[in-house]
C-alpha cells in the first residue's frame, strides 16, 4: 500500500503510525520505492513492504493499518481531505484442485485525491503545494486517458508517477472500473461537470483482458526454482 504525496511514493506499511494523520509532514527516513514492470508488463513497487493475507478479515486489517498513515488535513471543503493518491496492489493466486493449474492476477485499488481550487479550499503554503501536486498528476492521468481513448501511438505514461503506477490497469491486460464522486450542490457545479466529462473519456478505453493461467507442470517448476533461489533443498518428487 502506497501513497503518492507531493510526487513521492511512500510505503504506508513502513510509515510510523499516526505520523501523517492530521498533519502533512514528511515520513522520516522512509525506504526508496521505485516503479518497475516485470516481463508480463505487470507494475510492481520495488522496495515496498509486502504483507500476506489469507482471509478478507486479515486484508481489511492491513488496509486499516496502512490508511492510518496516509496524509490528510482539514480544508474549507473537507474536514479530512486526502492530500495524496492512495495505491493498493493486491496479488491474488488461486489453484485449481482438480487439474493443478494456477491462476494469478493483480487487483489495483486507487483512491484519487480530488482536484482542488485554492479559492474554495483556502489552501495556502504546504496545502497549496499539495494541491498543485495533486492537480498536476490528475492532469497527466487525463492526458493518458485521452491518448488511450483516441488510440494514439504514444501514450505519455512517464509524465507522472501516478500514470506509471496505473499503466497496467489503464492500458494493460486489465478490466478497469472508475467510480466518480460528485457533489449534489449547485455551488460545485463546475467541478461536477468536469468530473463527469473526465469519466466519459475513461469509458472510451477498451482493453483485451485475458486470464493468466499456468498448467500444473509450470506451477511446480516455478515452486522448485523459488526453493532453489532461497537455498532450500529440492526433493525428487518436487521435480
Amino acid at each position: 500500500m502506497l501513497e503518492l504525496y507531493n510526487d513521492r511514493l511512500q510505503d504506508l506499511f513502513a510509515s510510523q503510525a499516526g505520523e501523517a494523520h492530521g498533519h502533512t509532514q514528511s515520513h522520516g527516513q522512509a525506504r526508496r520505492v521505485e516503479i518497475k514492470r516485470n516481463r508480463k508488463g505487470v507494475v510492481f513497487a520495488q522496495g515496498a513492504e509486502t504483507k500476506e493475507a489469507s482471509s478478507a478479515q486479515e486484508l481489511y486489517a492491513l488496509f486499516q493499518q496502512a490508511c492510518a498513515n496516509r496524509h490528510i488535513s482539514a480544508t474549507k471543503m473537507n474536514m479530512e481531505s486526502s492530500r495524496s493518491h492512495l495505491i493498493v496492489g493486491i496479488m491474488v493466486e488461486s489453484r485449481n484442485l482438480t487439474n493443478g493449474s494456477v491462476s494469478s492476477g493483480k487487483l489495483s485499488l486507487v483512491d484519487l485525491a480530488g482536484s482542488e481550487r485554492a479559492a474554495k479550499t483556502g489552501a495556502k503554503d504546504h496545502q497549496l503545494k499539495e494541491a498543485n501536486s495533486i492537480n498536476k498528476s490528475l492532469s497527466a492521468l487525463g492526458d493518458v486517458i485521452s491518448a488511450l481513448s483516441a488510440e494514439l501511438p504514444h501514450v505519455p505514461y512517464r509524465n507522472s508517477k501516478l500514470t506509471q503506477v496505473m499503466q497496467d490497469s489503464l492500458g494493460g491486460n486489465a478490466k478497469t472500473l472508475m467510480i466518480v464522486n460528485i457533489s449534489p450542490t449547485e455551488y460545485n457545479l463546475d467541478e461536477t461537470l468536469t468530473s463527469l466529462i473526465y469519466a466519459t473519456r475513461v469509458k472510451a478505453i477498451t482493453n483485451n483482458a485475458q486470464r493468466n493461467v499456468e498448467s500444473k507442470e509450470i506451477a511446480q517448476l516455478k515452486e522448485v526454482i523459488m526453493k532453489l533461489r532461497s537455498g532450500q533443498s529440492v526433493e525428487e518428487e518436487d521435480v
